[in-house]
């Protein structure tokens, strides 16, 4: 800890100081991490269990479902104490460690994303050279890059921001660390720290979405040279989760990070971050997984041999 910061300890705000509030939103987001956690845990047991889901696709889906799990788990039980408990404080390290992990999960799921684009784009527009460009220890080493780079780029921000003198206010308005809430609460001269957010961040988050978008650009051409309406719609259908993924975690990351902190909204802030930290990760094994046709398959296998086992 850098000894100008005066404060050993933050307060959380949360979404709420009215108490009715405070228990309604504990039992609503107690059910949604819950759910989030049953969803995505039955994802993962179900493509390790079923053998005719050892595939790419399935190998990034897998991968994605942890990464939701480590996401709400960052933040959701910090926010069910703020909610239950007169006691808010947080301590400054766990502060910092809970923005360290939060920057590199919320950064894997953009990596991921573009994985999962380039899978798309090999499997629709160079079918037959699917198996041997997507191999397995590609995709493993492109999982392994990813893990790695995020949390550079994690630590880089949340050495920066640890460095920060936090002499005045010790209040967060928010319900977990963030950098944003952090960056405005902070009595240093935060313009590096900006910078750094707009160059490295943006990059960060720009690589991404640039290999995303050239993976679509492709993915559409190819559908376009489809005949068939029969064709083009299964086609189509096998990306619409993805896109959707794609526009909700870009627009609500983009409208959070890149403005000028004396444009932050506090109220607007902590609702676009509850649609990126627990919505989302609740919603996505219903908007991707669970929409795929050999996933629920697997399921209802799944199933109807516990059904068995339990009336044996």
């Amino acid at each position: 800890m850098n000894n100008r910061n005066q404060t050993t300890e933050f307060i959380l705000l949360g979404l709420s100081s009215l108490p009715v509030h405070q228990r309604l939103l504990f039992v609503v987001f107690l059910l949604m991490y819950f759910t989030t956690l049953l969803g995505d845990v039955a994802i993962i047991t179900v493509i390790k269990m079923d053998a005719q889901l050892h595939s790419p696709m399935f190998f990034f889906l897998c991968h994605f479902s942890f990464v939701d799990i480590c996401v709400v788990s960052i933040t959701v039980p910090q926010l069910l104490i703020i909610l239950l408990s007169e006691r808010k404080s947080i301590s400054f390290s766990a502060c910092i460690a809970q923005l360290f992990f939060f920057l590199w999960i919320c950064n894997m799921e953009f990596f991921l994303l573009a994985s999962m684009a380039y899978d798309r784009y090999v499997a629709i527009c160079r079918p037959l050279h699917y198996t041997m460009v997507v191999s397995k220890n590609v995709c493993v080493q492109m999982v392994t890059v990813s893990w790695v780079v995020t949390a550079l780029h994690a630590l880089l921000h949340t050495l920066m921001t640890s460095h920060l003198s936090f002499c005045a206010s010790n209040i967060i308005h928010h319900f977990f660390c963030d950098v944003p809430p952090l960056l405005k609460l902070s009595c240093s001269d935060i313009s590096i720290n900006e910078l750094v957010i707009f160059t490295e961040g943006g990059l960060m988050l720009l690589c991404p979405l640039i290999f995303i978008t050239v993976s679509y650009v492709g993915i559409i051409s190819t559908i376009l040279k489809i005949r068939s309406i029969e064709g083009r719609s299964k086609a189509f259908s096998t990306c619409s989760s993805h896109f959707t993924l794609v526009a909700l975690f870009y627009g609500s990351v983009f409208f959070m990070y890149f403005r000028p902190s004396t444009s932050f909204a506090l109220d607007y802030d902590r609702v676009v971050s509850v649609v990126y930290t627990i919505l989302i990760p609740m919603a996505n094994p219903f908007i991707y997984s669970l929409r795929n046709k050999d996933v629920k398959m697997a399921l209802q296998k799944a199933f109807g041999r516990a059904k068995m086992s339990c009336k044996m």
